[in-house]
């Protein structure tokens, strides 16, 4: 229960203390060529062998924001036998520790002796998302094009504030899709 809380903040709270996309493209694709989409059917939102579950809120949040990009781009949502790509995206939540350390010195001091030096650490676990969004070739069944994005997660958002955090995620995502041609 506790894993799938985490899920369904994964997206929201990527916008928020997010790291820059990567992405990863096959450069002898002709992406000019690809007009249609649709969802594959085989997401299953395996990320690394371990399966993690999107609510249907957040699913209905993260496709909707996809097919909305993807149609300001020029391509059209249709049945996955008639794409010319495959859409899937992945989500992982992963614990990180990060660790602050204070140096202290109390009492007298002179000619750099001091009495009683301290040091005091602190550790905090947090929790990073990762929305990992992948494009395949529906006639070869091959990986084309993959865009990642990576945040630290916040809770506590409203609906509202979730679903505009969803949707500049895959805006940013989706940035670097289709790849232009590089002459």
């Amino acid at each position: 229960m506790f894993k799938n809380i985490v899920i369904a903040t994964l997206v929201l709270m990527l916008a928020a203390c997010a790291k820059t996309p990567d992405w990863d493209y096959d450069k002898s694709v002709q992406f000019a060529n690809y007009k249609t989409y649709a969802w594959s059917p085989e997401a299953d939102l395996k990320n690394n062998g371990r399966e993690y579950q999107v609510n249907d809120l957040m699913e209905k949040r993260i496709r909707s924001a996809i097919q909305n990009e993807m149609s300001k781009q020029g391509f059209t949502l249709t049945d996955p036998q008639s794409a010319d790509l495959l859409v899937n995206y992945h989500a992982s939540v992963d614990t990180k520790i990060e660790s602050d350390s204070l140096h202290t010195t109390y009492g007298a001091r002179w000619n750099y002796w001091g009495i009683g030096w301290q040091t005091q650490t602190t550790t905090r676990e947090y929790e990073v998302g990762t929305l990992v969004l992948d494009m395949i070739d529906k006639a070869s069944n091959q990986l084309v094009w993959r865009g990642a994005k990576e945040g630290r997660l916040r809770s506590n958002q409203s609906p509202d504030q979730r679903t505009a955090s969803i949707n500049k995620t895959i805006s940013e995502l989706l940035a670097n899709f289709p790849p232009q041609p590089q002459h």
